[in-house]
């Protein structure tokens, strides 16, 4: 049974910085797109960023280029997301995802999803 477990989340203060992970389990081929969704209270959820299988395409929400890092190492079956310059609006539930398609920001798109990690502004 594949599994996909978030860890990394917290409490960050204004301009802070943190780095999430999504540790596969359970799968041998690492020929999928990992995505990076999160979900605030009240809110839809979105997508944030998505890495190709090689790590050769990356794929960032607008509210978050520039700021948010994603990679993967496929060694290791993990999937990073380094977060700086944090903001009170980065505020979510943050969700690792998995996905055969290539390219996708849907949600839809994503047939494997981890319990999500919270990452909270600390003002």
């Amino acid at each position: 049974q594949v599994q996909l477990v978030e860890s990394g989340g917290g409490l960050v203060q204004a301009g802070g910085s943190l780095r999430l992970s999504c540790a596969v389990s359970g799968r041998t081929s690492s020929r999928y797109t990992m995505a990076w969704f999160r979900q605030a209270p009240g809110e839809a959820r979105e997508f944030v960023a998505a890495i190709s299988w090689s790590g050769g395409r990356v794929y960032y929400a607008d509210s978050v280029k520039g700021r948010f890092t994603i990679s993967r190492d496929n060694a290791q079956n993990t999937v990073y997301l380094q977060m700086r310059s944090l903001k009170p609006e980065d505020t979510a539930v943050y969700y690792c995802a998995s996905t055969p398609l290539v390219g996708t920001r849907a949600g839809s798109d994503y047939d494997l999803w981890g319990q999500g990690t919270q990452v909270t502004f600390s003002s």
